[in-house]
């Protein structure tokens, strides 16, 4: 499950998107109901907020975004992600809203601005570049607040190989450093994310300890990291003692094991003991699902939730 098929779409198919707004959940079928009701529906006390997305659960519950709300819900899962929130219309991204109300679950990041995969934009310091991010950051505000986030997704695009990797780091951290003081007074947060090099090469920020030396730099607490499991498992390993070194920057988490980029327990991860160290320390956030489900259809969806009971069981 390439990292592209859950951001570089957000900035590529908003008018596709725009298609599914609450009609798609007036359609509902019986169908889709009668695979709703073939799930173990015994809701799990998670000790985590572990966030599923949309499209994790479609053969049971049905292509409606609200509809795969209700069934996260109804396994015990109490956050959610959503890479394209952003591209959502405004009437979807208020019911995907009103459902995670209702049922207590916490949203998690989005998108929160065009990622260029082979251009340094960031890492350039060129004005034009700086400027349309930090205008996508301020229209992200609207959308975080719309569905109550508190974190979206940064990733600071290519290195600029025309450039001393020390002036790219300036350029970068004084662009962020505008982008948090626009974000500071809303309580919200932009979170970093290091991309491995097999699956993005020549992006700008690929490891932890880089990640972390910028958040210091940027010296805001609307300047985090996310440290997805799965990225630095590739890049860099050692997973739990990079996690305590990162510690006091990290806001977010995602999970993805590896190979393959799917739920846990299909890889070489121990998630068990991951999620027992994160527990252990009293995090409270939210640690998103990116990855695909290891085996197609209903078969599979009931496999990654039945991953989850299985790593859950640290205590």
């Amino acid at each position: 499950m390439k990292r592209r098929k859950f951001i570089q779409k957000g900035a590529l198919t908003g008018s596709f998107l725009s298609l599914g707004g609450l009609g798609i959940h007036a359609m509902a079928t019986t169908e889709h109901n009668s695979a709703f009701a073939k799930a173990d529906t015994a809701s799990h006390n998670f000790n985590l907020k572990y966030a599923p997305h949309i499209g994790m659960f479609k053969n049971h519950a049905g292509e409606d975004p609200v509809a795969q709300l209700e069934f996260m819900a109804a396994q015990g899962f109490t956050a959610f992600e959503d890479n394209e929130m952003r591209n959502r219309p405004i009437a979807q991204q208020e019911a995907m809203a009103k459902t995670m109300a209702k049922h207590g679950m916490t949203m998690g990041v989005f998108v929160a601005h065009k990622i260029y995969w082979t251009e340094p934009n960031l890492a350039s310091g060129k004005q034009a570049w700086r400027d349309e991010f930090l205008a996508d950051i301020k229209s992200s505000i609207d959308v975080a607040k719309r569905v109550k986030a508190k974190w979206m997704t940064v990733v600071p695009g290519h290195i600029d190989l025309r450039q001393n990797m020390a002036y790219q780091t300036a350029h970068v951290i004084e662009t962020l450093k505008q982008a948090s003081a626009i974000l500071e007074p809303h309580g919200i947060t932009m979170v970093l994310e290091p991309l491995n090099f097999r699956n993005h090469p020549g992006l700008f920020l690929s490891e932890s300890p880089q990640a972390y030396q910028i958040c210091k730099a940027v010296n805001s607490p609307s300047c985090k990291i996310l440290f997805d499991i799965y990225h630095q498992q590739i890049q860099e390993g050692n997973l739990i003692p990079n996690i305590e070194k990162c510690w006091d920057e990290i806001a977010y988490f995602q999970i993805g094991d590896n190979p393959g980029r799917n739920e846990p327990t299909s890889g070489e991860i121990n998630y068990k003991n991951v999620f027992k160290y994160i527990h252990s320390k009293g995090f409270n956030g939210v640690l998103g699902m990116e990855h695909g489900n290891s085996i197609d259809g209903t078969t599979g969806e009931q496999r990654v939730i039945d991953a989850y009971k299985e790593c859950d069981q640290f205590l």
